[in-house]
């Protein structure tokens, strides 16, 4: 079976841990994709759909809407958004998401490709957190309608509680990219610094929880295709 991960930056996993390649190695009888993308909200999963099929998966697993919440939530991204991911005016409001991500889920139903929807968190600050939970009720909304088995790992990767951070900017979306072109990998030390759980700079899993949710989700797709968990796996819930 060929299973491909389509999604943003928590997907490409080269900022950060990788859950993709994490999933991988507990998923040993399938073929993998990764399509992430660094950036990517909804509207560029949509517009990158068909390439997506033309590899022709057996399954997709989604993981979409950060981007998406920091483009409605943080106002100084949206430059980024419009400029480089070309997101009409720079945001994705809550409509345009939630009949987009449908629409997605709905082709890949009409290709008779195998969905599956993942939901994750961040903790850079209140107000991309509170988006992001609106976003998340929005994807699983869609994947209900369309009887798609959502895994919510939201209970999971949130934190005690969220500091009062300042808001995303461009400066920190540009920080993002020097320290990709560098090969910057200093995430544990960044983590304590900022003061994060799961995250190192609170949009990105450190390698640490990269390899816990990496489990989680392999061992979700192991129960959705009737693939006994190996001894050292734990059970998730389903939705």
């Amino acid at each position: 079976m060929h299973i491909t991960f389509l999604g943003n930056s928590l997907v490409e996993g080269r900022y950060g841990g990788s859950f993709v390649e994490a999933a991988a190695a507990h998923l040993p009888a399938y073929t993998i994709t990764n399509a992430g993308v660094s950036g990517s909200t909804i509207l560029n999963l949509a517009a990158r759909l068909d390439s997506v099929l033309d590899g022709q998966p057996d399954g997709v697993f989604l993981v979409c809407g950060g981007n998406d919440a920091i483009s409605y939530s943080q106002p100084d991204t949206r430059r980024y958004y419009e400029q480089v991911q070309g997101v009409p005016g720079g945001i994705v409001p809550p409509d345009l998401f939630a009949s987009t991500y449908r629409d997605v889920l709905l082709r890949l139903q009409m290709n008779h490709v195998l969905a599956w929807v993942g939901l994750g968190q961040a903790e850079v600050n209140p107000a991309v957190v509170a988006a992001m939970t609106h976003y998340n009720a929005l994807a699983r909304e869609a994947a209900a309608s369309l009887n798609i088995p959502t895994l919510d790992l939201t209970a999971e990767l949130a934190p005690p509680s969220v500091a009062d951070r300042p808001p995303l900017s461009l400066a920190s979306i540009n920080l993002i990219g020097q320290r990709m072109r560098s090969g910057w990998q200093d995430y544990e030390a960044e983590r304590i610094r900022g003061g994060y759980t799961f995250t190192f700079d609170g949009l990105h899993l450190t390698p640490t929880a990269a390899q816990h949710i990496g489990q989680r989700v392999a061992t979700f797709l192991n129960a959705q295709l009737q693939v006994p968990p190996s001894p050292h796996e734990v059970s998730v819930n389903e939705s």
